[in-house]
């Protein structure tokens, strides 16, 4: 079976990823910034990489058929000092400048690469129809994050190899991530609805995401970019009202005010009040079948 070298291979969709293509008999090699990790499946290797000293290990490139890219630094982590917000932009611009260079100076069997992107690409609140890939960029902070990481991983078309770049949207997944912290609130019987509740939230099941990359691995007809989200988008106070139903708990719906997520939140309120209907029609178009189109089972 082809071995995948994954980068970003420690984070929520890495390690549901990692397994996942451990599960279909692939090899997976874990780009990590720590040495000498050890692993008890035969068929799953760590190999080191720093991105800011631009170093890569050529043995494990070397081995590799495939690459999926997912590195970069959390968005919703930490408020967007100017510092943080420098650090989430080279997170993803280096990486992928590194892994460019390396398919330049290494001798490899690369087939595809598998970048991630992500849906704050888009303007909000857009436009009247759901948003395309062939709509531009938003000119706000994430918007332009997610061009200059696009534009970094480009180069590899250059170079011969088929490149799919995923705009993922919200990941729901019970192991963390967005959906953790729409639970907290559910802990204490609170169902905490942001600012009005109407902005709408594209998401993607976890496992539906898991199988778009192995999709784009496995089919060479996917090539340029796919929007990463489930058919069915649902409002803020949607999603958080399905959460809350789920755990079959006593709860109160409650609205958190726009001027107090500014205050807790800083810039990054922006985006937990942004509004985005993405449209999954071209990955539909292109044969792929969502396990969870709808947020209820989702959530389920």
């Amino acid at each position: 079976m082809p071995t995948i070298l994954i980068t970003g291979g420690t984070g929520l969709v890495g390690k549901a990823l990692g397994q996942a293509l451990l599960n279909k008999g692939y090899r997976v090699i874990i780009l990590s910034r720590q040495a000498g990790i050890k692993s008890a499946d035969i068929n799953l290797t760590y190999a080191t990489w720093n991105v800011e000293q631009q170093t890569m290990d050529k043995e494990a490139f070397a081995q590799a058929d495939y690459i999926i890219h997912l590195a970069g630094a959390g968005v919703a982590e930490k408020r967007w000092t100017q510092n943080r917000k420098q650090e989430i932009v080279d997170s993803r611009v280096k990486s992928s400048k590194l892994i460019v260079e390396s398919l330049k100076t290494i001798p490899n069997k690369v087939k595809a690469v598998v970048s991630a992107s992500a849906i704050g690409w888009y303007l909000s609140p857009g436009l009247p129809r759901p948003l395309e890939e062939t709509d531009p960029p938003a000119d706000d902070f994430l918007g332009q994050t997610c061009k200059l990481w696009e534009e970094s991983i480009d180069p590899v078309t250059q170079l011969g190899k088929r490149l799919v770049k995923l705009r993922i949207g919200i990941v729901l997944s019970k192991d963390g991530g967005a959906l953790k912290e729409f639970l907290k609130p559910l802990n204490f019987g609170v169902a905490a609805i942001l600012g009005k509740g109407k902005q709408i939230i594209s998401w993607i099941h976890i496992n539906d995401l898991v199988r778009m990359f192995i999709t784009a691995i496995e089919n060479e007809q996917l090539t340029g970019v796919y929007n990463a989200v489930a058919p069915n988008p649902v409002s803020n106070k949607e999603l958080t009202l399905a959460l809350a139903k789920s755990r079959k708990h006593f709860f109160i719906p409650v609205h958190v005010p726009s001027f107090l997520l500014k205050i807790m939140l800083g810039e990054m309120s922006i985006e937990v009040l942004k509004s985005s209907t993405v449209s999954s029609n071209k990955i539909q178009q292109a044969g792929f079948q969502f396990m969870f189109p709808e947020i209820r089972e989702a959530v389920e």
